[in-house]
């Protein structure tokens, strides 16, 4: 669940990106954390915007992958109904 970032003093950062509350340009890129740490990092807002798009477009692809139909024989987890009172 991470994009990797640039912090502006150079070094790289790896963010969650659920836990981005907001994104501001002041002019500098401000990310604000929901626990309300802040980040100033080198790429503008439209840029962290669209690597947290291809993130997540990248977990809906392998989630698609993964969505394959198991062979016959392999056990597979099954809804047991509650009994009835």
């Amino acid at each position: 669940m991470m994009i990797t970032l640039t912090r502006l003093n150079g070094p790289p950062l790896a963010i969650n990106c659920d836990l981005i509350e907001r994104a501001e340009a002041t002019p500098d890129t401000v990310l604000t954390l929901v626990d309300g740490t802040k980040y100033v990092v080198q790429e503008s807002v439209d840029e962290v915007v669209e690597r947290v798009r291809e993130f997540r477009a990248s977990v809906i692809a392998l989630a698609n992958r993964l969505d394959v139909q198991l062979p016959a024989n392999v056990s597979t987890l099954r809804l047991v109904p509650e009994p009835e009172v």
